[in-house]
């Protein structure tokens, strides 16, 4: 009877093992998500801040006025304001970007350690099987 309800119980962590490497491989593909996401972000930021320098540069080349005033048209004192808008306006996808990614770090390593764990009962259940087999058989030939 012990032996069957250890060999129970194993299964259960192996059931339960198989669950756990199931929802890190979904972390994981989150993860990549994630970090894909993040990515996009910054070049749709890019692009973005690209267009601002291009109209402020245009603007500064064809205005005299701008060329006798500023050496660059980035000293135009709304291309600054303009880029600081472009951040501020992606700063908050990225921090809840960041957020998500270290939460599902958090999670992953959580669930690695709860495995590590399960590993462990298992190595020590199989051990008491194997102990309780041999018992067995020591009893039965006496």
């Amino acid at each position: 009877m012990a032996i069957a309800n250890l060999h129970e119980t194993l299964l259960c962590y192996t059931l339960r093992k198989s669950q756990i490497n199931l929802e890190i491989s979904e972390l994981q593909t989150q993860k990549t998500l994630a970090a894909y996401k993040q990515a996009d972000t910054r070049s749709i930021k890019a692009q973005d801040e690209e267009e601002v320098r291009r109209f402020f540069k245009a603007l500064y080349e064809e205005d005299e006025e701008y060329k006798g005033k500023y050496k660059d048209y980035t000293e135009i004192p709304d291309f600054e304001a303009e880029i600081d808008k472009i951040t501020a306006k992606y700063q908050d996808q990225m921090d809840e970007l960041n957020s998500w990614e270290t939460q599902l770090d958090a999670q992953i390593t959580t669930d690695s350690a709860e495995l590590e764990e399960i590993n462990a009962y298992m190595e020590s259940l199989k051990s008491m099987l194997s102990s309780n087999i041999q018992e067995d058989f020591k009893y039965g030939s006496n």
